[in-house]
C-alpha cells in the first residue's frame, strides 16, 4: 500500500497531476480543491495517498490531511459512491464540510457535488452519521502526531523542506470535552458541526461553549 508520495510537481491535468519520486513518475488523482492548493510546477509536493486495486487498473488518490483521506475511504463503502463521486463531494464542500453534513444528516449539502443525486446523498449521510464522530476526533490526534513536522523532499541540486499541513485539534478537542461530560458521541458531533459552522475560526473554548447551548434542554 502506498501511503504517501513526496517528491516533485511535474506537470497538473484536469483531475491529476505526476509527481516524480526519484526519477519515478506517479499519476496521483486529486479533488479540485487540492489541485488548487498545490504549488506550482516544479516545486516540492507532499500528499497522503489511497490506492485503489482493480482488476484492470491502479489508482492513487491524493489527499492533504489523514482526515480527509479517511473520508474519502468510508465515502466509498457507500453503495452508490466510487471513487470520482467521493472526490467530487471532497472537492465541492472538503474534509471540514464533510464532517460537517454528515454530523448534521445535511444531504442536500453533500448532493451538491457533481454526480450526486439526493438519494445517494441522503444514503451517505444516514450510512455514515455513526461515523462521523470518530473521523471528527482525529483532527486532534492528526494534529499531536504531526507536530511541526516537515517532508524533506529531494529535487535537483538542492533539498526542499515542504511544511506538512496540520489539522486543525479544536473540533477533536471540542468533542472530547462534551464526551467527558457525558453526551453521546452522536449528539456531540453534531452539536460541534454546527458550531464550527457558524463560526469555523472558533477555538475550544468558544466551540465548547456553542456547542452546550445547542445541546441544552430547551424549553
Amino acid at each position: 500500500m502506498i501511503g504517501k508520495i513526496a517528491g516533485r510537481l511535474e506537470y497538473r491535468a484536469a483531475d491529476h497531476v505526476l509527481i516524480d519520486v526519484r526519477g519515478v513518475g506517479y499519476i496521483v488523482y486529486v479533488s479540485d480543491r487540492v489541485m488548487a492548493g498545490l504549488p506550482r510546477n516544479g516545486e516540492a509536493v507532499a500528499l497522503y495517498t489511497d490506492l485503489l486495486v482493480r482488476e484492470d487498473n491502479l489508482q492513487l488518490f491524493g489527499f492533504t490531511t489523514l482526515v480527509e483521506k479517511e473520508w474519502h475511504r468510508l465515502l466509498m463503502s457507500v453503495q452508490g459512491i466510487g471513487a470520482k463521486a467521493s472526490m467530487a463531494i471532497l472537492g465541492t464542500i472538503g474534509a471540514d464540510g464533510v464532517s460537517r453534513a454528515i454530523a448534521l444528516g445535511d444531504w442536500n449539502t453533500v448532493a451538491k457535488a457533481k454526480g450526486v443525486g439526493p438519494k445517494t446523498a441522503q444514503r451517505v449521510t444516514i450510512e455514515l452519521k455513526d461515523k462521523a464522530p470518530g473521523v471528527m476526533a482525529m483532527g486532534g490526534t492528526v494534529a499531536e502526531a504531526l507536530g511541526d513536522e516537515v517532508i524533506e523532499v529531494a529535487v535537483p541540486d538542492q533539498v526542499r523542506r515542504t511544511p506538512v499541513r496540520q489539522a486543525n485539534p479544536a473540533q477533536a478537542e471540542a468533542l472530547s470535552a462534551l464526551g467527558n461530560l457525558g453526551y453521546a458521541p452522536g449528539d456531540a458531533a453534531g452539536a460541534v458541526a454546527q458550531a464550527v459552522g457558524a463560526d469555523p475560526e472558533a477555538d475550544t473554548p468558544a466551540l465548547i461553549r456553542a456547542a452546550l447551548k445547542l445541546l441544552a434542554p430547551k424549553g
